[in-house]
């Protein structure tokens, strides 16, 4: 684990987004932007695009075939899908972060628990209201495959995923410095029906700062 030396008193931004809303906000070069898990074990659903073209996003095999660890953590390089570095995981106090899991949907949720759950609000619902919102020709084709971060998916040695209890606690965090400019969508998961949130969605801070 790798604690930054940054204060939020030092932030240009600082946001507090709600358990099951979504955040969508410019980050640009050089600067660090920082999700912080305020009450423990909150999974925060994350996308990341290339400002200057969109198109240009967060690619989860590239990284993981880049760094050759199916985890994220501290010196992580998260790659686009045209293989370009769009921010590198410079402090994280939580040791480890899904990025193949992927983002809960009204449709999986009727599939993995009950037909009565289609109704519950979930990722993808926010992550469609922060692209349409947000512009530049976005749509849902550019929902792709997400990172979890604070969110504990075990691979089994048969190469099946779990969803068990996370291994976060409250205040800790992670903290990316970007590479170019880009697009941060987080869908802060208001999933109730696995233990990735001790079934309590619950908030999330973000701070960026200019250096």
């Amino acid at each position: 684990m790798t604690e930054s030396n940054r204060t939020p008193e030092t932030a240009v931004h600082d946001e507090v987004v709600p358990a099951g809303d979504h955040w969508m906000h410019l980050i640009k070069a050089g600067q660090a932007f920082r999700i912080v898990d305020l009450e423990g074990n909150q999974a925060a659903d994350t996308l990341f695009y290339s400002a200057d073209d969109p198109t240009d996003r967060y690619s989860a095999s590239d990284t993981i075939q880049r760094q050759r660890n199916l985890y994220l953590t501290t010196g992580t390089v998260l790659v686009s899908s045209l293989g370009n570095e769009l921010l590198e995981i410079t402090a994280d106090t939580c040791g480890r972060h899904d990025t193949l899991g992927g983002a809960c949907s009204r449709e999986s949720n009727t599939m993995r628990y009950d037909l009565g759950k289609e109704s519950m609000h979930a990722c993808r619902d926010s992550f469609l209201c922060g692209v349409t919102n947000w512009g530049q020709g976005m749509s849902k084709r550019d929902i792709t495959c997400n990172i979890n971060f604070f969110m504990n998916v075990p691979v089994t040695p048969e190469g099946k995923l779990t969803f068990e209890d996370g291994i976060s606690a409250p205040g800790r965090y992670v903290e990316l410095v970007a590479q170019r400019d880009v697009i941060a969508l987080i869908s802060n998961c208001p999933q109730l029906n696995n233990p990735c949130n001790g079934y309590n969605p619950t908030p999330v801070q973000v701070l960026i700062w200019n250096d």
